[in-house]
């Protein structure tokens, strides 16, 4: 590690020099793989196919050029509304190369609030998907007079016209610029060489809990640093194959595509959640990321299907699942205490069994090479991560922002702690406040929120500290550790502070049919929650107790189901303070979810909304009740 404050020092001054530096070092080795629909199969069929550096670089430079022929000048705007898929990557880079600043648009942002985030960025240009996209941006485009330009990836034919807008797909953007490329062959390095690195490079905008979404301004510098400091951290190596299925709009995947580039590694690309499963053994990636609720959905899986076996086989799961926690969190406990992560022998030769019975099996659901991966944007309930540590599935908890460029923090593969979201990464530097408040400081702090020259000030003093919002500690080996949201804070009306989050990952580890769970108690007398049980675990478990039949709101409303989670709150409630407990719940008719505005789109739970959503409900449950 002592190269890197000069790996970090001699950083290049944008992703996009460092990118043209990439395809010269290793025009031909693989950079991406994308699934591709195979004309002559059976309908869906699909095969994954390659781009070597120099073959991306071919695109990214048409890319880049067509935009040069829009006429944008640098740090001009360029939205892009796309799930994850490879043209994303290219579109990205494009734009990286062209000296514009990118400004993401999830998918899933409703027409007006799409509209709110081109007129508030002043985006004169927007990748757009497909019809669906285009037709948001259609329905708002007399109020976007800066917008002149939409290119359309998926194109069926020729995408319809909109008035006061130029509309081409993306061969079209290319062809464009290929031609202007053969008359100016130096037009994108010439445009690359001019870039600094304060220059806007990115603007995200924070799909937040409450109120308008903010635009995080993030600089060339920023993406450069993230690139530099996953390479000195070894979080990506050049041999590692990444499965990115994360959406692009968020930071957490623009940082990775950073590190990629950097070290030259492989990314195999698909957005689709429902294909995850089925590309993991075909993939093999040696890394992935990924946020918390997948980590639990595949663990709920797990115990699902073990217990719908039954008998012998759901037995030895139990006990594996033990072994597993005992295992990694006393191999922990001995690192943390001597340095070295050691198990006693007993413990040794019954990891061994069950991994002949049981681990080999999971990592196998996971491609069978994945040495790490990275899980971040929420807490992960630490008996899920001894889970799958002793598994040998190390999840390697990180943290970071939006106004941070992604991570700050984050475990390292050789030396993880399950509970923490690891150490700062080089050149970051982390303090905690006299109130708790975590305070950052480092390159990839943001260079404030766009047009919002007040709420910066409110969050980022003049030394370059940022205030992150969230409570936390340092321990003695320098793992920072996050307790809870600071707005999430409450007081019951007794005076006693409560953390929800950590009684929310609570409930989680323990109650494998959870899929969120919201606990309430400001300025009440006692803690309820409102409750969510995942359909694909319940439904199964219906099914064996002989409600099967009924329709998930039926089967989540039944006595039996509220008995069966009653047992888990009162296993929850055995570990709390009295004034922490749960004293009543309510099981929701649904799941929680983005389309109803109760999730972020990195699956965030927007407690407001959902309290508001359910606010008879909540009352129902404190009406006429006093503190037991």
């Amino acid at each position: 590690m002592s190269s890197a404050p000069h790996l970090l020092e001699s950083r290049p001054p944008s992703m996009a020099h460092l990118f043209l530096s990439r395809v010269a070092a290793t025009p031909d080795r693989e950079a991406y793989r994308h699934p591709v629909a195979v004309g002559n199969g059976p309908p869906g069929t699909e095969e994954w196919r390659s781009l070597t550096w120099a073959q991306t670089a071919e695109r990214v430079r048409a890319i880049a050029a067509g935009l040069l022929t829009l006429g944008l000048a640098p740090e001009d705007r360029v939205a892009i509304s796309s799930s994850t898929r490879i043209e994303w990557i290219l579109a990205d880079l494009g734009m990286m190369c062209a000296g514009v600043a990118a400004t993401a648009v999830y998918p899933s942002t409703n027409g007006e609030e799409t509209a709110y985030i081109l007129a508030d960025s002043g985006s004169r240009a927007i990748f757009v998907e497909n019809a669906e996209q285009l037709a948001k941006v259609a329905a708002y485009a007399a109020a976007l007079p800066e917008l002149g330009t939409v290119v359309v990836i998926e194109a069926a034919g020729d995408p319809p016209r909109v008035e006061g807008l130029d509309v081409l797909t993306l061969t079209e953007l290319e062809q464009r610029g290929a031609a202007h490329l053969k008359e100016h062959p130096d037009a994108v390095e010439t445009r690359v060489e001019a870039i600094r690195s304060d220059q806007l490079a990115t603007l995200i905008y924070t799909s937040g809990t409450t109120g308008r979404p903010k635009g995080v301004r993030l600089v060339h510098d920023c993406w450069s640093y993230q690139a530099a400091a996953q390479e000195v951290s070894g979080l990506l190596l050049p041999d590692d194959v990444q499965f990115l299925w994360l959406p692009l709009s968020h930071v957490f995947g623009n940082a990775l595509i950073a590190g990629q580039v950097k070290t030259g590694s492989v990314i195999a690309v698909d957005g689709r959640i429902d294909r995850i499963i089925t590309n993991l053994p075909v993939v093999r990636p040696t890394v992935m990321a990924s946020a918390p609720r997948i980590f639990e959905k595949v663990y709920n899986g797990i115990a699902a299907r073990s217990r719908a076996e039954g008998g012998l086989k759901h037995r030895i799961f139990l006990w594996a699942a033990g072994v597993a926690r005992d295992h990694a969190r006393t191999g922990q406990e001995n690192l943390v205490a001597t340095g070295r992560r050691s198990v006693p022998r007993w413990l040794s030769v019954q990891h061994a069994v069950a991994d002949r019975l049981v681990y080999g099996r999971i990592r196998a659901a996971f491609g069978g090479a994945l040495r790490g991966s990275a899980s971040g944007s929420a807490a992960l309930a630490p008996d899920i991560g001894y889970f799958f540590a002793g598994a040998g599935v190390p999840v390697l908890e990180g943290y970071g922002l939006t106004e941070t460029s992604a991570a700050v923090t984050v475990n390292p593969a050789e030396d993880f702690r399950v509970g923490t979201v690891g150490r700062p990464l080089p050149g970051t530097e982390v303090r905690v406040a006299g109130d708790g408040e975590l305070l950052l400081r480092g390159p990839g702090v943001m260079r404030g929120y766009h047009n919002l020259p007040e709420r910066t000030a409110e969050v980022l003093d003049d030394d370059g500290w940022f205030r992150t919002g969230d409570i936390g500690e340092i321990d003695a080996d320098g793992f920072v550790r996050i307790t809870d949201r600071k707005k999430d804070l409450f007081k019951t009306s007794g005076g006693k502070y409560i953390a929800p989050t950590e009684i929310e990952s609570r409930f989680k580890a323990v109650c494998p049919y959870a899929s969120n769970i919201v606990v309430i108690g400001s300025n009440r007398n006692f803690c309820t929650a409102l409750i969510a049980v995942d359909e694909t675990v319940i439904m199964p478990w219906a099914e064996a107790e002989g409600l099967g039949g009924r329709g998930y709101a039926a089967v989540v409303s039944s006595p039996e189901v509220h008995a069966l989670i009653d047992g888990f709150v009162q296993r929850v409630n055995g570990d709390l303070q009295r004034w922490q407990t749960i004293k009543k719940f309510a099981v929701l008719p649904r799941d929680l979810d983005i389309e109803h505005g109760e999730l972020t789109p990195s699956l965030k739970v927007k407690r407001p909304v959902v309290e508001r959503a359910y606010a008879d409900v909540v009352e129902a449950m404190y009406e006429g009740a006093r503190e037991a």
